[in-house]
């Protein structure tokens, strides 16, 4: 277990949602869009969006496989009203897939997407991003590959301001997303990192119905 002033740096997820919204404080007069990362990522944002009275949804992030090589990522596909395409160039430079494969893997992945959304949001279509500022919230950050591509999405979506905001992660990945976005919040940068989870007193997995729950709650209250 890794420790921060003689204990885990986090009790759990939600403790880790309230600290980080006391440090997100100064965004609350912009009537910002909280998107959490299921399904880590729920309580955290759920504590952030409660303290910033803002509106909660949640952001999925698909990865794209390669032909025939499904677990080689050659881009992403970020959820959301107008869903974005991010491709990793240079992998698609090096493999030239067809316009149809891409195509069709992305209309795969959307509907992936779409029963996911169904299972946790009962239907509801994404909330606007177009020009919003809009917090980008996950419970911590190992490698930051589907953080990236979640930040890529919401840059083509117009988001008008994207901040990063995780209780926990890396400096170094920290320090290579700052061009992907306007403000970057992380409590916690250790040294070395090992995992996520090390830092949490306790992190056990969070469920589909802890994520519907935390979701009607939200709804709930900005109704």
């Amino acid at each position: 277990m890794i420790m921060f002033g003689g204990r885990p740096a986090f009790a759990d997820r939600r403790a880790a949602g309230q600290r980080l919204a006391q440090a997100l404080g100064h965004l609350a007069r912009q009537n910002p869009l909280v998107l959490a990362l299921p399904r880590g990522g729920v309580p955290v944002a759920y504590e952030v969006a409660r303290a910033l009275h803002a509106d909660l949804d949640l952001l999925f992030v698909r990865k794209l496989g390669a032909p025939g090589y499904e677990e080689l990522g050659i881009g992403a596909v970020v959820d959301g009203a107008d869903p974005q395409l991010v491709l990793n160039e240079d992998i698609v430079r090096q493999l030239a897939p067809s316009p149809n494969y891409l195509r069709t893997e992305m209309q795969r992945q959307l509907a992936e997407m779409e029963r996911r959304r169904e299972a946790y949001c009962g239907g509801r279509a994404p909330l606007p991003i177009q020009g919003r500022t809009v917090i980008l919230v996950d419970d911590g950050i190992a490698t930051g590959g589907t953080v990236k591509a979640a930040l890529k999405g919401l840059r083509k979506a117009h988001a008008g301001r994207i901040v990063l905001a995780v209780p926990v992660a890396p400096a170094e990945v920290i320090a290579a997303l700052h061009d992907e976005c306007d403000e970057i919040v992380c409590l916690f940068q250790p040294e070395p990192f090992h995992a996520v989870g090390l830092h949490y007193a306790t992190f056990d997995q969070t469920s589909d119905q802890e994520v519907v729950r935390l979701l009607e709650e939200a709804r709930h209250r900005a109704s």
